[in-house]
């Protein structure tokens, strides 16, 4: 049994040092933030501005600037490539961002990991919604900084925050909040 330990012990060693907190490079923050946070803007209780800014450069390589998308809902979803319930809202999100024309997901990355690595990620597990990799030392400034994910926020086409969600959210979960701010109901 000790024979085969060690060897164990060494490579979950590796593994928990290969892009973890501990790594000696910085993390690449291909993310960029709009402006820092200001100290006249409307906050809620967790920091997160009640109209947000965020503007980010997605992994293909494109802007993103959520002041861009006023008329339409915004689902704002921070997640990881780790993380199960994240992998598990993935294609419904997706769905979601597909099938309604009022309705825009965009994916903010919480983890340290490469732009070439994400977007191997994302061939295996397409997405039709943006993914931007945020800075994990530097999150977002409109936001507050995720103590768990999935985080979900769900932004009104006057781009203030209606509903942030704590954990997995559901389409469904978003249509509902979307039909009760008074945006239309699913299937009208």
């Amino acid at each position: 049994m000790t024979r085969y330990a060690l060897p164990l012990l060494v490579a979950l060693a590796l593994g928990a040092c290969q892009g973890g907190a501990s790594d000696p490079q910085p993390a690449q923050a291909p993310a960029a933030q709009a402006t820092p946070p200001a100290a006249d803007k409307e906050r809620d209780a967790d920091g997160t501005a009640t109209v947000p800014e965020l503007v980010v450069q997605t992994v293909d390589g494109q802007r993103y600037d959520l002041a861009e998308r006023r008329g339409r809902w915004v689902v704002v979803n921070f997640w990881a490539t780790w993380c199960a319930p994240c992998l598990k809202e993935m294609p419904e999100l997706s769905a979601l961002d597909a099938m309604r024309e009022h309705v825009e997901v965009i994916g903010l990355a919480y983890e340290e990991i490469e732009p070439e690595t994400m977007q191997a990620f994302l061939r295996e597990r397409p997405v039709v919604y943006p993914v931007a990799i945020v800075d994990v030392y530097d999150p977002p400034a409109d936001f507050a900084t995720p103590r768990g994910l999935p985080m979900t926020y769900l932004i009104a086409p006057d781009g203030r925050v209606v509903k942030r969600y704590a954990g997995p959210v559901t389409a469904e979960d978003l249509e509902k909040a979307i039909a009760a701010a008074g945006g239309p109901a699913h299937g009208a």
